[in-house]
């Protein structure tokens, strides 16, 4: 079942919101294997990630943490802006450790690259900072595939506190936080919007 196609439950606001879209991996050649998330969940393409309106399920001053990775920044910000946001900064960087602590081998088309990103961005006036010690760079153990790690939601209620939030496509429930997903039991109902392709 696709993330376009779930029903949920009912209509919710929230100040804070959590997302970590299945960007569509795109090979730049014939001979280019396939991305790994394409054998583990179903992927969306831009267009339909940007039709999805988050815009009526955040308060009209919130903020939109947004994980992305370096080859998909670009698409990040289409997403960001479509869902009614305003990019601000870049809050988390994730250095993916080995457990003996240091940082991976990973793949890459140039550099070989171990980190992901947290895109931060505003809604209205956005939020109020209630933490002021939180840092921007994460050293935390590799996952199973796309499994990021729980110290993100630790360290954003800590920035802004703990505020009504939801984790957008969920992979699995946390305390505090609603979700939705096509591998969870939904809390709310999000529907598509009818975009200009032109946005995507």
């Amino acid at each position: 079942m696709g993330y376009l196609n779930k029903m949920e439950k009912i209509q919710k606001k929230y100040k804070v919101i959590l997302a970590d879209p299945p960007w569509k991996y795109v090979k730049l050649n014939f001979y280019e294997k396939k991305g790994v998330n394409e054998k583990v969940y179903d992927r969306m393409e831009l267009k339909d990630i940007c039709k999805l309106d988050v815009n009526s399920i955040s308060e009209d001053d919130s903020l939109l943490f947004l994980w992305t990775t370096a080859p998909f920044l670009q698409k990040a910000f289409k997403v960001i802006e479509s869902w009614g946001f305003k990019y601000v900064t870049v809050a988390f960087v994730w250095v993916k450790t080995y457990s003996n602590g240091k940082s991976i081998t990973g793949m890459g088309r140039y550099t070989r690259s171990s980190t992901e990103y947290v895109l931060l961005a505003k809604k209205g006036k956005g939020l109020i900072r209630k933490g002021t010690n939180v840092h921007q760079i994460l050293f935390s153990n590799l996952k199973r595939h796309s499994e990021k790690p729980r110290e993100i939601k630790d360290k954003v209620i800590e920035l802004v506190g703990n505020i009504p939030k939801i984790e957008l496509f969920a992979r699995e429930k946390t305390g505090g936080w609603d979700v939705w997903g096509n591998e969870v039991e939904s809390d709310i109902e999000l529907n598509s919007e009818v975009r200009n392709s032109s946005q995507a």
